[in-house]
């Protein structure tokens, strides 16, 4: 207790005491800065949105989080087979896979690509797993296929599975 004692009076030495003023200075304000960065990332992030804005909207919604996005993006794509055009199937095929995709991944089933993320889920969360499978693979052959021919049939087929499996997942 008097090592302890005697360091303290050392510390407090009015010589000391003066000679690390200056680095007071200097750790103050670097101190300074780096709670208004924090707060400057803080503010041009969506950490804090994450944080607190997904569980208030979920809880007074009753419904997850960037549902009304989702179901905009899919109306879009089921404006896309009234265009008429193959391409505009063959797009939409492609997005409403890309957009199970992106939710599996949020729901936390990793992979580089659906087909991983389909070998990882079981029919339990996913009841239609088989028929997904099939609608995944009719992507691939339009994607890896250039001669590839969609018919507007075969487009709503494809997006009817992947309309199943959102309502499975009850975002639409």
């Amino acid at each position: 207790m008097e090592k302890l004692i005697e360091l303290l009076s050392v510390i407090n030495n009015p010589g000391i005491q003066q000679s690390i003023a200056p680095l007071q200075w200097v750790f103050g304000i670097f101190g300074i800065f780096l709670v208004l960065f924090s707060i400057y990332i803080l503010t041009q992030t969506m950490w804090l949105n994450f944080l607190f804005l997904f569980d208030f909207t979920e809880f007074f919604t009753f419904r997850p989080y960037g549902l009304r996005r989702m179901a905009r993006r899919w109306r879009q794509v089921l404006l896309r087979l009234e265009s008429g055009n193959e391409a505009e199937y063959k797009l939409a095929v492609v997005e409403v896979d890309d957009m199970l995709s992106s939710i599996l991944l949020r729901m936390g089933f990793r992979g580089e690509t659906l087909g991983d993320q389909l070998k990882i889920l079981t029919p339990a969360i996913v009841p239609n797993l088989l028929e997904v499978a099939e609608a995944h693979q009719v992507r691939n052959n339009v994607v890896h296929d250039p001669d590839y021919r969609l018919t507007l049939e075969e487009a709503q087929r494809t997006l009817t599975i992947y309309q199943v499996t959102f309502s499975n997942l009850d975002l639409i």
